[in-house]
């Protein structure tokens, strides 16, 4: 394995100029004003384990156009609230899996909610629970290309007010400190994780590890595997739809979206990443809090691919999340 497009040294000199649409703000204010229409109707219940040192629940909340989003919330057993709380969101095709697969954060004290991420959960890990009711035109096998010729009906438009939603709900909870909601995520949860840190109020800090969704335009020049492949392969396609694919890709863009946080940022690059290439990477880190005031600290691993730190990370992260919550 070697370097899949930049080294260390070229992305610090890499002058990363984007083309924001002029629309940007106004149509995430009305996205979001559409989803607040729906209350966020949270339901709770528990659910049996056998893990004695946490508490597991069933957790759903009303997402975009008021559609069921599932997650479980796990705590830890014995402990008093509030509790700061960690949202995290999902890899591209996995979903919350089982209830007892995500055990680290709740066992460092935090209420950990695990959110599905709609119409995905059947590719690996423990599977998903939650649908996507939207229908599509025509797409390429994946998730990436759903309703991408129009920014209104593109997959990820709904994808990403859940994930504000998800916040929301959290925030919204007796048992959760609602000034000190995290989120996190890997490959398509670390972009998750920068759109939701970017677009909801509130939140503490945003943990994204080897984020996917980040400079679509280069991305799917220098991208040779999936889900980037995936738009590759459409607009090979839809050859005259090439501008107006990647204007749609514009307005999720979370190397756009990144501008606006106001929170504090971990994110992780790995230089043999060919899955998220590193310059896409690299923009939404220096782009980050442009506007917003956010800072962003960047952890490199030169001789990794798209697994990233791996535990090495997660342990940096505990230490770091503490750090900002102290």
């Amino acid at each position: 394995m070697a370097l899949s497009d930049m080294s260390l040294e070229e992305l610090e000199r890499l002058e990363v100029v984007l083309d924001e649409p002029a629309d940007l703000d106004e149509f995430w204010r009305t996205t979001l004003e559409q989803a607040a229409a729906h209350p966020l109707d949270v339901r709770r219940a528990p659910v049996a384990t056998r893990l004695t040192t946490l508490v597991h629940e069933e957790f759903s909340f009303a997402g975009w156009g008021g559609d069921r989003v599932n997650a479980w919330l796990v705590r830890p057993a014995g402990v008093p609230g509030p509790l700061p709380a960690v949202v995290e969101f999902i890899g591209y095709g996995g979903g919350r899996g089982l209830a007892e697969d995500r055990l680290t954060w709740a066992s460092a004290g935090y209420a950990h909610l695990v959110v599905d991420t709609r119409g995905q959960g059947a590719v690996w890990g423990g599977g998903g629970a939650t649908g996507d009711p939207a229908g599509s035109e025509v797409s390429a096998p994946g998730f990436t290309t759903r309703g991408i010729l129009d920014r209104d009906t593109y997959y990820y438009r709904r994808v990403f007010t859940d994930a504000v939603r998800a916040v929301e709900a959290a925030r919204s909870q007796p048992d959760v400190l609602a000034d000190a909601v995290s989120v996190t995520g890997t490959s398509q949860g670390g972009g998750i994780a920068l759109a939701a840190g970017s677009l909801a109020p509130g939140v503490r800090a945003v943990m994204a590890d080897v984020p996917f969704l980040s400079w679509f335009r280069r991305a799917v020049l220098v991208a040779d595997t999936e889900p980037y492949a995936e738009i590759t392969r459409y607009l090979a396609v839809h050859r005259d739809r090439v501008e107006q694919v990647l204007t749609t890709l514009d307005h999720f863009d979370v190397a756009h979206l990144v501008a606006r946080a106001g929170a504090p940022a971990l994110v992780s690059v790995a230089l043999m990443d060919r899955t998220c290439p590193p310059s896409t990477v690299w923009a939404a880190h220096r782009r980050y809090g442009l506007r917003g005031g956010g800072r962003c600290e960047l952890a490199v691993y030169p001789f990794n691919g798209h697994e990233g730190g791996q535990s090495h990370h997660w342990r940096r992260q505990l230490e770091w999340l503490a750090g900002q919550l102290a």
